[in-house]
């Protein structure tokens, strides 16, 4: 259980950071710990109401490798690009690999679903939550930066809920789409039947198989 302090981050250094999908500028946050998160801000956004923002979670084997098994890759990039066209807002970037439950972890879960067991299922075998993500820092980092309200980039009712939870008020939800294939079909039935994600699909349908 991580004490209060855990989530007194401060703002480190930020820099300017050209991408593909536009110039932003880079934040770094991080607690006496040496923990750090980031922040990656698209035009002005202080004091503004209904920012586009994302909270998204690291993915290693999804955004740097480009594995197929999620979608974790494809939100990043939708959420960029859907940012950047909006004209401001925010992606925080946390360093929460797995849902929380970390890397090699992850990799134990993968090696159980390859034998069957849906992500759910790999993660309660391993004797994990099966999402222990955490939100506070997020909060935090959207109150720093002295945004009103949110418009939250997410197709999980349980952000939108935990963010509510810590004082951040939501304007709306913007939902993105999902692309199906063969790898991830699983993956993202598991997500939308039970962790409730409202998923919008392209290029086929879900299924338990």
């Amino acid at each position: 259980m991580l004490n209060k302090q855990d989530y007194q981050f401060k703002e480190k250094v930020s820099v300017n950071l050209p991408t593909k999908y536009g110039d932003f500028v880079l934040v770094v946050y991080e607690n006496e710990f040496g923990e750090c998160h980031l922040a990656l801000v698209y035009g002005n956004v202080f004091g503004k109401s209904g920012v586009p923002v994302r909270i998204h979670s690291s993915c290693i084997t999804g955004e740097t490798f480009g594995s197929l098994k999620c979608d974790c890759g494809e939100q990043l990039n939708k959420s960029l690009s859907f940012i950047r066209n909006y004209g401001h807002g925010v992606l925080i970037y946390l360093f929460q690999e797995g849902r929380g439950i970390g890397l090699v972890d992850k990799l134990r879960a993968y090696k159980l679903q390859e034998g069957g067991l849906d992500t759910v299922e790999a993660n309660l075998k391993l004797g994990l939550p099966a999402d222990a993500r955490k939100y506070e820092v997020a909060a935090e980092i959207i109150k720093q930066l002295g945004i009103k309200t949110v418009s939250l980039i997410s197709n999980n009712p349980d952000k939108v809920n935990s963010i509510h939870g810590l004082g951040i008020k939501t304007e709306r939800i913007v939902n993105l789409p999902v692309t199906v294939n063969g790898h991830n079909k699983k993956y993202l039935y598991t997500k939308a039947q039970k962790l409730g994600h409202r998923l919008y699909l392209t290029g086929g349908t879900y299924d338990k198989t």
